[in-house]
């Protein structure tokens, strides 16, 4: 027996708008340098990135990313100085949630582990 937990930050219906997903696409876009790139290599469509992104904004209130103009080296999209506080600060808590998920479990469920006290 194992414990999983996820992380989600949710807005005030209780609607999921920012988790591992749009976590990893920010990654993604820092380490490609453009949100389409970014949704290719997660296997998702651009106009399915754009709306996560936007939903997350929206919940957020400021921009998680700064196109840069297309030119001689292309356009693209880079993080805001903002988005990348933000998720450092979203891993920071996901990471502690996990941990004290983790601790809890060992507390409370450990005497499970071999079948309990009466051997089944």
């Amino acid at each position: 027996m194992i414990s999983d937990i996820r992380v989600f930050l949710c807005d005030d219906d209780h609607l999921r708008f920012f988790g591992e997903g749009p976590c990893r696409l920010l990654h993604l876009i820092e380490e490609t340098g453009s949100l389409r790139a970014a949704a290719m290599s997660m296997g998702m469509a651009y106009t399915k990135a754009l709306a996560i992104m936007r939903r997350a904004e929206k919940n957020l209130g400021f921009p998680l990313t700064a196109r840069r103009i297309g030119g001689k080296g292309g356009g693209g999209s880079v993080l805001t100085p903002k988005a990348k506080e933000f998720l450092h600060d979203y891993e920071t808590y996901r990471d502690a949630c996990i941990q004290s998920s983790r601790e809890l479990y060992t507390q409370i469920f450990s005497k499970y582990a071999d079948g309990g006290e009466d051997g089944e």
